[in-house]
């Protein structure tokens, strides 16, 4: 035993000597190849892109296995339920409404309310911790409402689960909040991209939507997830788009203005219905029954309306397509866009849970469709093909409902993969934005923070929270400082065993003095035996502008803008100087970057209902 032990010193002491001796090279070696943080968060947002695509890949193949298990048919490309007769379009929806609310009845009591499930306040106002029982409890009941056949999309589940998960991985972690926060985003572009095989408007949606912020350190993970998630997504169900469509159109200058046209009357719809979708709502919250009844009586609605018209049901991708190709008349796209909005404000003014952007798409492509069909008709534009009006539509609804124009127009590009209508989107996607915002001033995803006494408007020019937020709120455990007296042999030593790059100096009353940085030792390596005698006061820089644990983030924000250090130093007071911790630069940037472009959230207490977040 004692050979072992003897061994083993032997060991610790030559790797001693060895480290003592080659010093200079290590540091040389780690200044090269350091790990900064935004390699790492890349790194996390390729991990989540992964699990992005994966969740996608099972959520539709179990969709598809139960709706040919449901509705004795199957069709993995449309994700349509098929018509079936017309007493099983009648009581489908209803028994699939009621198993969906049971789930979520069922799940308030499992989860027992912890946290906020909805994505913006979680980012905005919260610590981007995501409830884990309300994630899959939501999964799961979204999942039966669109197999029995509500107008209702995958992505909000898609979206939903993968944030939680990404929160759920920087929560075992224990990374701060600014990281879970953007941890979160990732999740919902990585959920997103996959959902429409969209990478770029995947991290457009979590930039702009969840975000708020568009700087190059939070946009870069957000891309980077994006291509993951699609590319995963891409290898089992191929690059083809979700709307086929051949078209090639050169637009002149004198065809514009019916875009113009077509931009302003879809933002008059798209505000008319998120207004009848709050109204819905609204009445639904009137009736004093169980949450599971309140969407068995939303899928008995949609349930008579497909008594007779079956193509009420699913997500309308097959029906984007016939417009698109022309294969309906004027009264049938009427029709449709008619009893597909009542279905779909039916579905979630009850409380089904699930993405609302695809039924938007369809009530677009329909609204742009019955203006081509009409204007042919009259000989307004008979040489614009019906297909382009029908994907200007698309982008136009969706912008008017989440007053995103840059959002829109890059989703219904990447969707179609046709860059020649791109003129049309960019003016009737901002025209509709305009009117909608005239018309009802919030948009489809802050409507229920809104409805929670939040304000979560794109363009307060308020700091918000952030502002609130006080420095001693973000600081952590100050770097280990060195003692004024400390020998330069010791003070290597640190730099090599530790992940630093600045190192403050204090005395023996912790008192900051100054601060050593690793580049300052260069200039001592060519002393030779005179190193001996060098002390850390010797080498010191002054010391730099420090925070104090009462300023305000925004109060902080020029000594954080100047500072050198990745860890900047927090002393007790202006006076004393006392080292009492550090608040790392860049999480306290970013969480001002967020305050300064991203939602504005009033204070205000709301409580988190399973069913109140639509992605």
């Amino acid at each position: 035993m004692k050979g072992i032990r003897a061994i083993i010193h032997s060991l610790v002491h030559s790797w001693h000597l060895f480290v003592r001796r080659h010093w200079q090279g290590f540091l040389g070696w780690r200044e090269r190849f350091r790990f900064t943080e935004e390699a790492l968060h890349l790194l996390i947002a390729g991990g989540i892109g992964i699990i992005g695509g994966v969740v996608n890949v099972v959520f539709v193949k179990l969709i598809v296995g139960c709706q040919d298990l449901v509705w004795a048919k199957g069709n993995s490309t449309s994700l349509t339920p098929f018509q079936g007769t017309e007493w099983e379009r009648l009581l489908i929806p209803v028994a699939g409404g009621l198993i969906a609310g049971l789930l979520l009845y069922l799940g308030l009591k499992w989860s027992a309310k912890k946290g906020s499930n909805n994505l913006l306040e979680a980012v905005s106002m919260g610590d981007g911790k995501l409830p884990f029982r309300t994630a899959v409890t939501q999964a799961f009941s979204s999942m039966v409402s669109i197999v029995s056949g509500a107008t209702i999309g995958r992505e909000g589940s898609i979206t939903q689960f993968t944030s939680m998960l990404a929160s759920k991985w920087g929560a075992l972690a224990r990374w701060h909040p600014y990281r879970l926060r953007l941890m979160v985003a990732c999740g919902a572009a990585s959920g997103m991209a996959a959902a429409y095989n969209a990478p770029i408007a995947g991290a457009v949606f979590a930039a702009h939507i969840v975000l708020g912020n568009f700087s190059m350190h939070l946009f870069a993970p957000l891309i980077f997830s994006s291509v993951v998630s699609s590319m995963v997504s891409r290898s089992f169900f191929g690059m083809a788009p979700l709307y086929r469509t051949s078209l090639e159109m050169d637009l002149t200058l004198f065809q514009l203005p019916w875009f113009l046209v077509l931009g302003v009357l879809c933002g008059l719809m798209g505000g008319l219905f998120l207004k009848s979708m709050l109204w819905v709502r609204g009445v639904f919250q009137r009736f004093s029954i169980p949450m599971p009844f309140k969407l068995a009586l939303g899928g008995l609605a949609i349930g008579v309306l497909a008594f007779r018209f079956p193509q009420v049901l699913g997500n309308g991708y097959s029906g984007v397509n016939l417009i698109m190709a022309n294969q309906l008349n004027l009264a049938a796209v009427v029709a449709l866009f008619l009893l597909r909005w009542l279905a779909t404000i039916l579905a979630v003014g009850s409380g089904a849970f699930g993405g609302v952007m695809t039924p938007v798409l369809f009530l677009g492509a329909a609204l742009g469709g019955v203006f081509g069909l009409y204007g042919m008709q009259e000989q307004w534009h008979p040489d614009i093909p019906v297909a382009v009006f029908a994907l200007v539509g698309m982008s136009s609804m969706l912008a008017a409902t989440t007053h995103s124009p840059l959002l829109a127009m890059i989703m219904v590009f990447e969707i179609s993969l046709n860059y020649s209508l791109m003129p049309a989107l960019m003016i009737s996607s901002a025209i509709a934005t305009l009117v909608a915002r005239q018309v009802h001033r919030t948009n489809i995803y802050s409507e229920t923070l809104y409805a929670k006494g939040l304000d979560a408007s794109w363009e307060s020019d308020r700091f918000g929270e952030a502002s609130r937020q006080r420095v001693g709120d973000l600081m952590r455990h100050p770097v280990p400082p060195v003692r004024d007296n400390d020998f330069f042999a010791d003070i290597a030593d640190r730099f090599i065993t530790s992940s630093y790059h600045f190192l403050p100096v204090v005395d023996q009353r912790m008192r900051l003095l100054g601060v050593v940085a690793l580049s300052d030792l260069k200039e001592y390596l060519q002393m030779g035996e005179q190193l001996k005698s060098v002390i850390a006061i010797d080498i010191m820089r002054p010391a730099p502008k420090c925070l104090t644990p009462g300023q305000r983030l925004d109060e902080a924000l020029s000594v954080l803008l100047g500072a050198e250090m990745r860890n900047v130093p927090v002393v007790n007071n202006g006076k004393d100087k006392k080292l009492i911790g550090a608040v790392n630069r860049s999480e306290a940037l970013g969480q001002l970057a967020e305050a300064m472009s991203s939602p504005s959230l009033k204070s205000g207490t709301g409580r988190s209902e399973l069913n109140n977040q639509k992605v």
